[in-house]
């Protein structure tokens, strides 16, 4: 079967002044593409840090990552990332924004010219797509929440990525601007066909976003349970209440409690060895 992304018995350490801590244990995971995978769990699961790995800006102790046939050295054009932040330039308009992505420049001057008309083009398309083209020459300042976060998408999507890789991007807005926001990441990235890694604290956007969902474990980070969300890829606001849908969230929101209880028992059992 074709991977998206393949990661195979990952390890990372994170040195503190108390020493050396195990942060990702053991990590094995395959993503098909155009797959829209979401990674929940408990503060200090790593499902950060495994995000960060996969898009090149972290680098582990051990085991592998490969995007397609080509193992993660770095950051690459293959990858795009959305942060919780936002991270646009505010001295840039919206166009501006969406036309800054990271690319190889071009060797010579004519290229690069076409390459330009063609980017513009391809920025006004995607501005379109997120619901900005009223508002694509105004600033960050200017924008909501909710706005700067369509363009921070946008931004992402511009170089063509097959990945985009989002960490919590919706944490910071309010709750129906949070809803809007999930359809139109659904709406957009089924047009794209782009490969989805979605990192969230919250259960129902989990299962609502993901057509399969993964549970880890903190302290350290583990894959705890993988779960397929049995729904069609089609989503709306009734999915929310399908008893099929409560029923699978109860039983996620079961078990993160319970990662977090057995992460607090062992952290407790083996501070009394050390003490012993």
């Amino acid at each position: 079967m074709t991977k998206a992304i393949d990661i195979s018995h990952l390890s990372k350490r994170f040195s503190t002044k108390r020493g050396s801590t195990l942060v990702l244990d053991d990590i094995s995971l395959s993503i098909a593409p155009g797959e829209f995978l979401t990674i929940v769990g408990a503060s200090g699961c790593g499902k950060s840090t495994l995000l960060r790995i996969i898009a090149g800006l972290e680098t582990s102790d051990s085991g592998s990552v490969h995007v397609g046939s080509k193992a993660v050295c770095g950051p690459g054009v293959d990858r795009a990332m959305v942060f919780q932040d936002y991270s646009l330039f505010p001295w840039m308009t919206v166009k501006r924004n969406v036309l800054f992505s990271r690319r190889l420049a071009a060797n010579n001057h004519d290229k690069l010219a076409r390459q330009r008309g063609a980017e513009h083009e391809r920025a006004l398309r995607l501005i379109s797509l997120v619901g900005l083209s009223a508002v694509q020459d105004s600033y960050p300042s200017q924008l909501s929440g909710g706005m700067r976060q369509r363009v921070a998408i946008a931004r992402a999507l511009m170089s063509k990525p097959s990945i985009i890789l989002m960490d919590e991007p919706f944490g910071a807005l309010d709750a129906q601007t949070r809803e809007v926001m999930q359809d139109l990441v659904l709406s957009v990235v089924a047009q794209e066909g782009t490969t989805i890694v979605f990192v969230t604290h919250d259960v129902e956007e989990a299962l609502y976003l993901g057509s399969r969902v993964v549970l880890m474990s903190p302290h350290p980070g583990r894959i705890d349970t993988i779960y397929d969300v049995p729904m069609d890829r089609d989503r709306n606001v009734m999915m929310r209440v399908d008893p099929r849908f409560v029923a699978l969230k109860r039983m996620v929101m079961d078990r993160v409690r319970e990662t977090v209880g057995l992460s607090l028992d062992k952290s407790a059992m083996e501070n009394n060895l050390v003490e012993a």
